[in-house]
């Protein structure tokens, strides 16, 4: 796993985020504005440290690379450290998505990423009224988008923000809103009820109405919720979830499983 050390601006690689306390974003990646990817961010490192090692007088500051870096990037490390956090985690540019075998690993491995960060920052980048609360916030492209589902499941702690980055709410005190819109159990969001306790064709049920972008993603953004592990191929659409079903009818024999 790929973390961004806030205080340096320079990745770190992370064997077990099991014992790293970091933040994680949730959200939706942006068509109005181009998203920062992990070869943007790597070529800015690469840059100051050039900077360093030619010109030690001048050399950036240890944080110069976050000020060149996107404003999603930046706002987002900027509220993880002062909500004392060094390490947040952005799939868009953590991910080096030119290494199919890194790419896969992120996919598998996402939902652990989630649940075992110490809190996961839901970013509602369109919706810019501090003044409301997450019942007006509930038309949110986030509501709709398959890669967000695992946002209010996974993580125990999840912080609700506007596009100001001010935040709207805490999970445990939005969770009634959030099942209204989602579908998940409040007794679920709230850690009361076991995810493994639900029925795993209403689990998949959640995802109904999510879209995606790559036709294959309806499957593997559910390996975690369903508990099971498909390896990824690119390109493979709609098999991919023929494979999860298999997957998950070996473990749990269950008819009423949803043929999409």
């Amino acid at each position: 796993m790929r973390l961004l050390d806030t205080r340096t601006g320079e990745f770190v690689l992370i064997n077990n985020p099991e014992e790293v306390e970091y933040a994680i974003l949730s959200h939706v990646w942006s068509r109005a504005v181009r998203e920062q990817f992990y070869q943007d961010l790597a070529d800015i490192q690469k840059e100051a440290q050039r900077w360093r090692e030619s010109y030690p007088k001048w050399a950036p500051q240890p944080d110069a690379v976050l000020e060149v870096a996107s404003g999603k990037v930046r706002e987002a490390c900027r509220y993880a450290r002062c909500e004392g956090f060094h390490y947040p985690w952005i799939d868009s540019c953590y991910i080096d998505k030119s290494s199919s075998s890194e790419l896969s690993e992120a996919i598998s491995s996402m939902y652990n990423w989630y649940s075992h960060a110490a809190v996961c920052h839901a970013f509602l980048e369109d919706v810019g009224d501090p003044a409301g609360d997450l019942e007006a916030s509930r038309a949110s492209q986030w509501f709709t988008r398959a890669w967000t589902l695992q946002g209010p499941i996974a993580p125990r702690v999840v912080v609700f923000l506007f596009a100001t980055w001010e935040m709207i709410g805490a999970k445990d005190g939005l969770a009634g809103v959030i099942e209204g819109t989602t579908g998940v159990p409040t007794a679920v969001l709230t850690r009361v009820q076991p995810l493994s306790s639900i029925n795993v064709a209403r689990r998949l049920s959640w995802a109904v109405r999510r879209k995606t972008t790559r036709v294959e993603d309806e499957a593997y953004t559910l390996m975690g919720i369903s508990g099971v592990d498909v390896p990824t191929i690119c390109g493979e659409r709609r098999l991919a979830f023929g494979r999860l079903q298999e997957e998950i009818l070996k473990l749990v024999p269950d008819p009423s499983l949803p043929v999409w």
